[in-house]
């Protein structure tokens, strides 16, 4: 299976201090409309910085070849617990790809915020997962000590072609 490999160069984009979230969202958003307006997507952004040992290019290949980033069943992600125990195998952001779509801002917000309350540091995003969202399904999830009921887990319809949920990956370099 051919997945698309999108590269979008952002020299702008760093988390020594806060990114424009807005201004780096414009350019990614950009490419995504470019590529796949008017399709329903699930965007997962990853950061290198999370996978001791593997490289950008590393990622992008295993991603092209699972389909998922999830490469080690032994590693343990963050936040993959909630109180009703569902299996949730990622977590990604659910768009309709419109001219007026705003996705990387949101992202990039949470990668720098949500990182430095949950790890202490904020992670730079170097790949966007794009998914068929009608091949994943939403698992509604509640935290522990929070009563709002979370709608940003997904469980792949056919776990065995994850592969064949992908539209296309992202590298931000």
């Amino acid at each position: 299976m051919n997945i698309p490999v999108f590269t979008v160069d952002l020299p702008q984009y760093h988390v020594g201090a806060e990114p424009d979230h807005v201004a780096v969202g414009k350019v990614v958003d950009a490419e995504i409309r470019r590529h796949l307006l008017g399709r329903m997507v699930v965007v997962r952004g990853i950061g290198a910085q999370d996978h001791p040992g593997k490289t950008v290019d590393d990622l992008v290949d295993i991603i092209k070849r699972d389909g998922t980033d999830r490469y080690d069943p032994t590693r343990k992600g963050d936040r993959y617990e909630n109180i009703q125990n569902k299996q949730i195998e990622l977590f990604a952001f659910w768009r309709k790809v419109t001219p007026l779509m705003r996705l990387f801002q949101d992202i990039s917000w949470g990668f720098y915020h949500s990182a430095i309350a949950i790890h202490g540091r904020p992670t730079r995003i170097d790949i966007l997962i794009i998914y068929d969202a009608t091949k994943l399904k939403v698992v509604v999830h509640q935290y522990e000590g929070r009563a709002d009921k979370k709608r940003d887990g997904f469980v792949f319809r056919e776990p065995t072609r994850k592969s064949e949920a992908l539209l296309g990956i992202v590298r931000i370099r």
